[in-house]
Parts: structure tokens; C-alpha cells; sequence
């Protein structure tokens, strides 16, 4: 029995409860990886949720990009410390301000010589440069899990030309898996390692020169921005590799001459980051593969006017565009935010950008990688 407010008595009712299923694909998706985590000891049915349902791994993944559950990784060449920061603090609103870093638990080995970086779902895709040539490693910095692939020497019969090897990394959505492509920069030979298979085949040669940088993954599809020889001319040219079908295309760019080009990816559509000695265009591909659907988003001013070509690293959902400069007059590099609304740049204030930096975004997930070779 208990008193009521009004001073009768009766019985206390009974807290409503929400159902399990509620709890579990409304409430628990919606939470960072770190907390979930942290969860799995609650019970056994939220231990089995959390690692092992593939159902919600995707469900929580397509949350976290709702969520902007994003990070910035980032390395500087040369050094040994992989760091972390949630990308929410490097876009703030407080000029000069200080983006903190987490020092990432990881092997030193891969730290050191990445050169290079790139993500989809969450995985993260490093090039490693190590004595007698490239290797590529998976990592997911959520779960804090690595994972080596086996070395391309072992499948290739000749010689392979590892200092120039390009590695990219996708998702194929028709038949569920994730897929490494190594292009070897001497012979043009393409490999694809499907995640589960320990194991690299090869596919059809590149069709261009090959690309100097990974590609993007938009689409379905990985994108390179290569070379094409034409008359003792080289110009760009874009092309995708279909990872469903494994089988290469042409993409249309659009009319604009700039110095320099980059690819990246914006809200789900390829973009061009074309840019000279003192202006960075920014166009996307609103309809990949349409050529009629190439649109200019910004035209960003530099800092200053004695910078190096940038290099772009990531667009915000609120159109900022975030990008490194080298300065020449402080013989640094310098990570720039451009706020595309209002015209201002900013210069947040980070650890150890002394050296060359290579940037990486992520968003939070619970894809476990397979073990190492």
C-alpha cells in the first residue's frame, strides 16, 4: 500500500516499460561505439546484439551517419603516433581553436610509414611503406582492431613492383563484401582481396596509366583519378572500377582547367577538388556517370598567397571544406577549415603538423574485421 498525494491509500503502479525490441534497434543504435561497447556486459542478449548481429552492425552504422558519429584520423609521415579526434571539434565555431588528439593504440610499425589513407563504413584502409616495398593493413579505430593482408608477393608469379603499388578500398553491396584493389604502378596489374578470403586474385589490367593516389569509393564503384597519354599529351581521366561486376568505365569530367586535381566524396556523390596557386574549386557529380551533372559548389580563396597546391580532406554537411596547406613563408603545414556560408577560414591549432600530414575520415562502427593472414 502507499499514500497518495490526495492522503488515500492504494496500490503504486507500475512504471510502464518499453519492449525489448524498442530498446534494442531505436535506443542502442543510436549510441557511440565507445558506450555500446562499454553495454555489452549488461546481459548476454545485449553482449550477442552488439558483436555479433549483423543486423544491427548495419542498422547502427546507417545511425551513425545520421548522427555525425564522424572522426578525423590523422598521422604526420615519419612519425610514430596515430591520432584521433572527433570531426565535430575541428569544424567548431571558435576561431584559432585547438583540436585535441588521441594518441590511437596501434602496432608502431604501421604508424610510421603510412602514406596513405582511406575509409568506407568505418574501415580504414593504410598503404604502408615498408624495406622492400608496399603493404596495405585494415583497421577499424572504434573496435581498435587491425588486420594485415597477406602479401601480394605470394600470388603474384613475377616480379611486382611494390614501391608503386596503390591500394583502394569498397563495399560491394550485391554480394555483401568488402573489397581491397591493388594497382601495381609498373605493370598495371589489378588485384582485388575480398574480406574472408585470404587470399588476392587478379582481374582485368588497369586501362590508363596507373593512378598515383588510392581511389575514391562512391557508388558502388572505386574511383581513380589516372592518366591518359595521347600524342605525347597527358591529361586526366577518370575512371571507376564496378565491384559488383569488376569491369572498368570511362567517367565524364566536366569542362574547367585547373593546375591540379584531387578526387573526393560528398553526400554520396564524386567530387572534384581542382585548384592553381590561389583558388580551390570544388565541383560534384550530382548523377554519377552523367556529365550534364557536374555542378561547381565553391570557389575557396587561400590563406595567404605563398601556399603550395592543397590537398582536401573532408566537405561537412554544413559546407565546410576542410583542406592542408604548406606554407611556404612558415615551411609548415596547415590544416584550413573554409566555412563556404560566410567566407570565413579558420586555422585550428593542432599537435605535431610540423611534417607532412595524411588525414583520413571515419565514421563510428562495429564491422569486426577477420584476423591476419
Amino acid at each position: 500500500m502507499a499514500l497518495h498525494s490526495n492522503g488515500t491509500t492504494g496500490t503504486i503502479a507500475s512504471l510502464p516499460s518499453l519492449p525489448l525490441e524498442l530498446v534494442e534497434e531505436e535506443i542502442l543504435s543510436r549510441l557511440p561505439v565507445k558506450k555500446l561497447l562499454q553495454l555489452r556486459c549488461i546481459c548476454k542478449s545485449w553482449k550477442s546484439l552488439i558483436s555479433d548481429d549483423p543486423k544491427f552492425t548495419k542498422k547502427h552504422l546507417r545511425m551513425s551517419n545520421i548522427l555525425k558519429h564522424k572522426h578525423l584520423i590523422m598521422n604526420v609521415l615519419g612519425d610514430r603516433i596515430l591520432s584521433d579526434s572527433p570531426l565535430s571539434s575541428v569544424f567548431s565555431n571558435v576561431s584559432n581553436h585547438t583540436v585535441t588528439l588521441t594518441e590511437l593504440n596501434n602496432p608502431i610499425s604501421i604508424s610510421r610509414n603510412i602514406s596513405e589513407i582511406c575509409s568506407c563504413d568505418g574501415i580504414l584502409c593504410f598503404t604502408i611503406c615498408e624495406e622492400g616495398g608496399q603493404s596495405a593493413v585494415l583497421c577499424n579505430p572504434s573496435l581498435r582492431q587491425y588486420s594485415t593482408l597477406p602479401p601480394l608477393k605470394n600470388h603474384r608469379k613475377r616480379e611486382y613492383d611494390y614501391q608503386n603499388a596503390v591500394y583502394s578500398f569498397g563495399y560491394d553491396h550485391v554480394n555483401d563484401v568488402y573489397k581491397v584493389i591493388a594497382i601495381s604502378g609498373k605493370y598495371t596489374e589489378v588485384d582485388v582481396y575480398t574480406l574472408g578470403t585470404n587470399n588476392w586474385r587478379s582481374i582485368q589490367d588497369f586501362p590508363y596509366c596507373p593512378p598515383c593516389n588510392h581511389g575514391v569509393f562512391v557508388g558502388g564503384t572505386v574511383t581513380w583519378l589516372a592518366y591518359e597519354v595521347s600524342n605525347r599529351n597527358i591529361s586526366y581521366v577518370i575512371v571507376s572500377l564496378d565491384l559488383k561486376t569488376e569491369s572498368y568505365q570511362k567517367i565524364p569530367q566536366p569542362d574547367l582547367k585547373k593546375d591540379h586535381w584531387t578526387l573526393g566524396m560528398f553526400r554520396d556523390c564524386l567530387c572534384i577538388f581542382a585548384s592553381n596557386k590561389m583558388l580551390l574549386d570544388v565541383w560534384i557529380m550530382q548523377e554519377y556517370g552523367i556529365k550534364e551533372s557536374w555542378t561547381k559548389l565553391y570557389n575557396v580563396p587561400y590563406v595567404g598567397t605563398q601556399c603550395t597546391y592543397p590537398r582536401t580532406g573532408y566537405i561537412s554537411d554544413d559546407d565546410q571544406v576542410l583542406f592542408i596547406l604548406y606554407d611556404l613563408i612558415d615551411s609548415k603545414y596547415k590544416l584550413v577549415v573554409y566555412n563556404s556560408k560566410n567566407g570565413n577560414m579558420n586555422i585550428p591549432k593542432i599537435q605535431q603538423t610540423d611534417g607532412f600530414m595524411i588525414l583520413g575520415v571515419y565514421v563510428e562502427s562495429l564491422i569486426s574485421l577477420p584476423c591476419s593472414y
